[in-house]
């Protein structure tokens, strides 16, 4: 009788350095026991279903040939087509487009929208490149991967680096291709090409909705709590301006350029204008300078890790001392992390839901490409909204039945799901 392989790793990663891979399949291990009979079919989230490595030849504006290293991983595909975004990095790895596109499976389950997870990205700083290459550069990355991708099989969204104006040209590139405008290809496009009203806020908006909820469930009101945000683009400052607006305190914001600090509240409307301008918050007026170390110790009601992943791991979580955590980011807290934080009371929301903003508002905007139907943005901040309280409130009550933190909880919500899908389905042939 055949033996069942006992390789638990693809030999094409490295064991010593798993990255946000090892991360996310110790919370994969931590959620096994929960799944009873669906148990069996655990080993299926620990595998991506397809890698695709692509190399990307383009003329630089000099002239010279430049080639750029480029992924797309779709996880996992039970539920329905691929759904997760595209990042521009010169640090971007296979392990972690993998463990980001596990997270947008995880995610989209979790949030009960009929989506599996994929996530892609290129190997290069964008800011070292001009408008026309970063063109070439997508175009040719899109005709690439175009053999997978497609409205009924992977659909594309922004992430980090990359905005409407890349979705655009993914868009058109693989329009192009297959010979007539296919809009439902991506998400995250320009209004004007099929894009939703709504979607640039919605992953921050998301962020905020789960926070509050939180902050109620923990007896603390809004107004006059106080935040902390790590990271200041589209999620980060989205999230801090909607705070700020009911009232709440932002005492400090890291971003790439340095932190600032004001223990009265920053005024994010004129710290967002700031950051535009200057292309972050260092130096910003009527602010103070101060350390990293000294960020992550500040006493809060609300931090949001919004920047990238392992943000907060065994060297900072100690010293935190935020009431909630709500992770705007993919994978900001380690495993570890996770473990001290729990210790010391804090309640952490965990990436799966509070950034789930952005795909519910992608699965609009997929929904008004095919029917050619759009909602107005009170209508889709109301949906938004309506999915992402549903989505905490079921979260919670796991979390409460089976005495676990919300990671946990929403890892068993949306692993159950993909795995009773997986099973319903059987496997083919």
């Amino acid at each position: 009788m055949a033996q069942q392989p006992v390789h638990r790793l693809p030999s094409y990663l490295n064991p010593e350095a798993l990255g946000p891979w090892g991360v996310y399949l110790e919370q994969v291990d931590r959620v096994t026991p929960y799944l009873g009979e669906l148990g069996k079919w655990v080993e299926t989230l620990k595998r991506p279903k397809r890698a695709l490595i692509v190399d990307i030849p383009i003329k630089l504006d000099n002239g010279v040939i430049a080639h750029f290293e480029g992924y797309r991983v779709q996880h996992n595909t039970s539920r329905g087509p691929g759904k997760g975004g595209v990042r521009y990095h010169q640090d971007v790895t296979l392990a972690e487009v993998m463990a980001l596109a596990a997270w947008m499976s995880v995610k989209s389950a979790a949030v009960n929208l009929p989506f599996g997870g994929a996530k892609g990205g290129i190997r290069l700083d964008p800011h070292q490149y001009s408008l026309d290459e970063l063109e070439r550069i997508t175009r040719r990355y899109t005709s690439e991967i175009g053999v997978i991708i497609g409205p009924n099989k992977d659909i594309p969204a922004p992430d980090v680096n990359t905005n409407a104006q890349t979705m655009a040209w993914m868009m058109d590139t693989y329009s192009m291709n297959e010979g007539g405008t296919t809009t439902g290809v991506v998400t995250g496009k320009p209004v004007s090409l099929g894009g939703s009203l709504g979607r640039v806020e919605a992953t921050g908006r998301g962020v905020f909705v789960t926070g509050r909820e939180a902050a109620h469930d923990c007896g603390i009101a809004l107004e006059g709590a106080r935040v902390v945000v790590q990271g200041f683009g589209n999620v980060g400052g989205t999230a801090a301006r909607l705070f700020h607006e009911q009232g709440a305190k932002i005492i400090a914001v890291q971003d790439h350029t340095g932190c600032v600090h004001n223990a009265n509240g920053l005024d994010i409307h004129a710290l967002l204008q700031y950051a535009e301008e200057h292309g972050g918050v260092a130096g910003a007026p009527e602010t103070e300078s101060m350390a990293p170390s000294d960020f992550w110790a500040l006493e809060t009601e609300l931090l949001i890790p919004a920047a990238l992943e392992s943000q907060i791991n065994a060297d900072n979580a100690g010293s935190i001392r935020a009431r909630i955590i709500v992770e705007g980011a993919n994978g900001p807290t380690t495993p570890q992390a996770d473990d001290i934080l729990t210790s010391q009371g804090v309640l952490i929301v965990p990436d799966v839901i509070a950034n789930a903003g952005g795909v519910t508002v992608s699965y609009f905007e997929w929904v008004q490409d095919f029917s050619s139907f759009y909602w107005t943005e009170t209508e889709i901040n109301h949906r938004l909204e309506s999915m992402m309280r549903a989505a905490y409130t079921a979260t919670s009550a796991v979390a409460k039945t089976h005495k676990v933190t919300l990671r946990t909880a929403a890892f068993i919500v949306g692993c159950a799901r993909i795995l009773e899908a997986r099973q319903v389905r059987g496997l083919y042939p």
